[in-house]
C-alpha cells in the first residue's frame, strides 16, 4: 500500500485536527503518500481531494473542528453514490482510507470494506456513543466545556435561589450528562440509559431545600426530552423558580484538551498501522488505556452501555 486518504464525516468534534495530522505524518514517516478527502463521502464522491505533504497539518493540532471540513451525504448511502466514490479513489490511485468520525461514517467505510476498498475507522464523536472504545475523539473537551459551563451556572443560580436544569448533547447516549453532572455536583442527573423517577427528583429538591439549601443543578441529555418541559414540570409541583440552559453546538467547539490531542494521536497512528498490515474494515480505539481495534460488524452490532457505579454514585452523594 503506497497511497491512502483520509476524510471526517458527521458531526465535528475536539481532537479531529489531531487524528488527521497524525495519520498524515504517521503515513508518511514511514514512506507512504497521503491524500486529504475534503467534505466527507460528498467531497469523495466529486473527488475533493489533494496531496498532503508534513506542513500540510503543521499548526493544526490545538484547533477545534476538522481543517478537512464535513458534510453529511445522502447519495453516498446508495450504490451509485458509493460507485462513484470508489472511482474517485481509484482515479488518484488511493489504495486504502481512514475515515474518522462515528457510527454513521463508519457504516460508510463498512460499504466501501464490502466492496473491496479497505477501509479503518476512528472514533470521533462528544458524545462517547461508540462500542468497542473507552474514550471518543472530542468526549473530553466537550465534557470539560460542560464542567465550565456548571461551575459558572452555579454562580448565578446561589445567588439567585434558583433551579437550573442544563441540556446537555448525547442523543441517545448519557456519558456527557453522567460524567459532567457528577464532576460538577449536580442534584439529579437525567439520561436515557436510566428510569429516572421524576417523583424522586421532585422529592430530593424539596428535602435540599428543606436543610437551607440555596439552589440546586440539574443535568438532562437531549435524548431524554426538552428542558423546558422539564423545567415547567419542575417548577410546578416544587414551586421553586426554575431556569433553563441549553449548551447546544457550543460542547463541540473549542481547542481540544491534552487528553484528546493524546488520544487522537495515538489512534491516528495506530490507523496507519493496521492499513499497513493489511487490516480493513475496522475500528481502532482505547479499552483500559490500550489499543484495540474491532471489525465494524462488531461494533454495529455492540451496544453502549452507562457507567452504573458511576450514577449509583452520583445519586448517593446528591442526598
Amino acid at each position: 500500500m503506497k497511497r491512502i486518504g483520509v476524510l471526517t464525516s458527521g458531526g465535528d468534534a475536539p481532537g479531529m485536527n489531531a487524528a488527521i495530522r497524525a495519520v498524515v505524518r504517521k503515513g508518511i514517516y514511514h514512506g507512504l503518500e497521503l491524500y486529504g478527502i475534503k467534505y466527507g463521502f460528498q467531497g469523495l464522491m466529486e473527488g475533493n481531494i489533494e496531496k498532503m505533504e508534513i506542513g500540510s497539518v503543521g499548526d493544526i493540532i490545538q484547533r477545534g473542528g476538522t481543517a478537512l471540513f464535513s458534510a453529511r451525504s445522502e447519495e453516498f448511502k446508495t450504490d451509485e453514490g458509493q460507485q462513484k466514490a470508489i472511482e474517485q479513489l481509484e482515479k488518484f490511485g488511493i489504495e486504502g482510507l481512514v475515515v474518522i468520525g462515528g457510527d454513521g461514517s463508519f457504516r460508510g467505510a463498512e460499504a466501501l470494506t464490502k466492496k473491496g476498498f479497505p477501509c479503518i475507522g476512528i472514533p470521533a464523536t462528544i458524545d462517547n456513543d461508540i462500542t468497542g472504545t473507552d474514550f471518543t475523539i472530542g468526549f473530553d473537551t466537550a465534557l470539560n466545556t460542560v464542567i465550565e459551563a456548571i461551575d459558572k451556572i452555579r454562580d448565578t443560580a446561589t445567588s439567585h435561589e434558583r433551579t437550573y436544569i442544563i441540556e446537555v448533547m448525547g442523543r441517545d447516549a448519557g456519558d456527557l450528562a453522567l460524567w459532567a453532572g457528577l464532576a460538577g455536583g449536580a442534584e439529579s442527573i437525567i439520561i436515557p440509559e436510566k428510569k429516572e423517577d421524576f417523583q424522586d427528583i421532585i422529592d430530593r429538591l424539596k428535602r435540599g431545600h428543606e436543610r437551607g439549601k440555596k439552589h440546586s443543578i440539574i443535568l438532562l441529555a437531549e435524548g431524554v426530552g426538552s428542558g423546558f418541559d422539564y423545567g415547567e414540570k419542575i417548577e410546578k409541583e416544587t414551586k421553586l423558580e426554575t431556569r433553563v440552559t441549553v449548551l447546544g453546538y457550543i460542547q463541540r467547539g473549542g481547542s481540544p484538551s491534552a487528553t484528546d490531542r493524546v488520544l487522537a494521536s495515538r489512534l491516528g497512528g495506530r490507523a496507519i498501522e493496521l492499513l499497513m498490515d493489511g487490516k480493513a474494515g475496522r475500528m481502532v480505539g482505547i479499552e483500559n488505556n490500550r489499543l484495540v481495534d474491532y471489525a465494524f460488524n462488531d461494533i454495529f452490532n455492540g451496544s453502549n452501555t452507562i457507567h452504573d457505579e458511576m450514577y449509583r454514585l452520583s445519586k448517593e452523594l446528591s442526598i
